[in-house]
Formats: structure tokens, C-alpha cells, sequence
């Protein structure tokens, strides 16, 4: 006679050994045996990084690491259209109709992590090449911030702004070294910055004098055009056109999305909004 939940038991232990010798099996397929296995398809596999189960209405967008932030992955920009070098983006128009599905025909979205490889950076001789995935889906909602798309749980992801605080040594002139990785902060670059460009708010306006008097004089949030944390590299900043005044609220929705919103993608955004 079998003990009291020998069997129950031994279910368990076979959905267990069944679940990891499907992850194993994951694991070796190929991006295009992964999306087929999830019904899904689409116009070319080079060079598709969307793809359609028109069955189940579902639309799955691979989603890059160096898009990715917390939860949230931009998965299309009208930006994506036209390649650095000026080359028309064949799978461009493909994501975009798929976005299209997604907010007006009540297709589901999910996306899958991918890694993204500089094999093809320096001369643009391709697609962007994928240096690995995970061969797992979640599902997403979609969130639209002027021309670009982002896929995310319920809600966009809250970061830290930047804003220019430790003094440092300035070198004469419009330029200074920085080391990204120590993250330097300098507030001679902030007022050579606020100097040219003033204290209101470059996207939406805002005057914090003219609102709140002397307490919101000189008072900004400066913001760096190209985040610190995604230059990762030596560079010569200019306080002129590295450097741009914005208000909190601004700032705080800039860097809500990875990569950040530039100062004129939230001001279209402002403008349909």
C-alpha cells in the first residue's frame, strides 16, 4: 500500500522535473523557434524585432536592455524610422502597424528581453544584432509619450533626476573633462549654463520668480541633454549645449523613461496633451 500522499507527491515532483525540462529546452531555441512556439510570426526574421499571433490577438516586441529600465522598455520611436546613417528602417513600418493593432484593434501586448550587441554600431552595415535573449514573455500595457511607445507594468517607472549639485574645479572657458563613472557634479558648469540660457523651464516655460516671487528666484532643476548615466565614457561637457534648464516636473517625467525624453520630444508631447 502506497503511503498517505505518495502520489499527490509524486505529481508535484513531475510538474516540477516537466517545468524545468521545458526552461532547459527555452533556453536552446532560436529567437525564431521561441516566437513560433508562441504562434507567433512576421514579415522578415533578420530583421523584425515585433511580431503577431493574429490568432489569439497577440503582439510580442522584443525589448533591448539598452531600453530598459526597471519594468518599463521603449519599444518604438517615430525616431526608429531613419537609421544614423540615413537608411529607411525596413522593419519600422511592420512595429509600427503592430502598435496600431495594440491601441486600436484591443491586441494584447507582451515582450521578451533582449540583449543588444554593437556588432553592426560603427558603420551601420545592418540591423541592430541581438547578443542574446531570455525566451520568456510578460504581458505589458502600452504607454505613448509623444512619438515614441513604451511597454510597461500599469505605470511608467519613477527615477531619480539629475541635477548639477557638488561644486568642482572649472577649467576656463565653455568646456570641462568629466568622468562619468565618478558621476562629477559641478556647479560652475550650472552657472555658466543658467547664465546664457536663463531660469525658466526650456519645455514647459515656467518661471518660478514670477509665480512664487523671491523665494523662486534663481531657482531651476538643470538637466543634462545626455543623462550621466548612459555616457559611460570621458567627454568634454559644455555648459551651453550639454547643459539645459528645466523645472522639476519636467525633469522628473524626462527621466521617467529610458532612454530619457529629450527636451523636444516632451514638448511636442506637451503640445497634444
Amino acid at each position: 500500500m502506497l503511503p498517505e500522499g505518495f502520489l499527490t507527491r509524486l505529481t508535484l515532483l513531475w510538474q516540477l522535473a516537466e517545468t524545468d525540462i521545458k526552461k532547459e529546452l527555452r533556453k536552446s531555441m532560436s529567437r525564431k523557434q521561441f516566437i513560433e512556439s508562441q504562434g507567433a510570426t512576421c514579415q522578415n526574421w533578420t530583421w523584425s524585432w515585433s511580431f503577431i499571433n493574429e490568432e489569439e490577438k497577440v503582439i510580442i516586441f522584443g525589448a533591448w536592455d539598452l531600453n530598459t529600465v526597471g519594468s518599463s522598455s521603449q519599444i518604438l520611436s517615430e525616431d526608429w524610422r531613419i537609421s544614423r546613417k540615413g537608411r529607411k528602417q525596413p522593419a519600422y513600418e511592420q512595429s509600427r502597424e503592430h502598435i496600431r493593432l495594440v491601441e486600436e484593434e484591443g491586441f494584447q501586448l507582451k515582450t521578451f528581453p533582449m540583449t543588444y550587441s554593437k556588432a553592426n554600431e560603427e558603420d551601420d552595415t545592418g540591423p541592430a544584432k541581438i547578443d542574446g535573449f531570455v525566451p520568456e514573455l510578460t504581458e505589458k500595457t502600452m504607454k505613448r509619450v509623444g512619438n515614441n511607445w513604451y511597454a510597461s507594468d500599469d505605470a511608467l517607472n519613477s527615477l531619480l533626476t539629475e541635477e548639477i549639485e557638488a561644486p568642482e574645479k572649472y577649467s576656463e572657458g565653455a568646456s570641462k573633462t568629466v568622468t562619468v563613472n565618478t558621476y562629477e557634479r559641478d556647479s560652475h558648469a550650472r552657472t555658466k549654463c543658467l547664465e546664457h540660457h536663463g531660469f525658466k523651464c526650456a519645455v514647459c516655460s515656467f518661471d518660478f520668480e514670477a509665480v512664487y516671487g523671491e523665494i523662486g528666484r534663481n531657482f531651476i532643476h538643470v538637466h543634462h541633454v545626455i543623462p550621466l548615466a548612459e555616457i559611460g565614457m570621458v567627454y568634454d561637457l559644455s555648459p551651453i549645449t550639454d547643459l539645459i534648464p528645466v523645472c522639476p516636473n519636467c525633469h522628473a517625467i524626462i527621466h521617467r523613461t529610458r532612454p530619457a525624453l529629450t527636451v523636444k520630444q516632451l514638448k511636442e508631447h506637451l503640445l497634444v496633451n
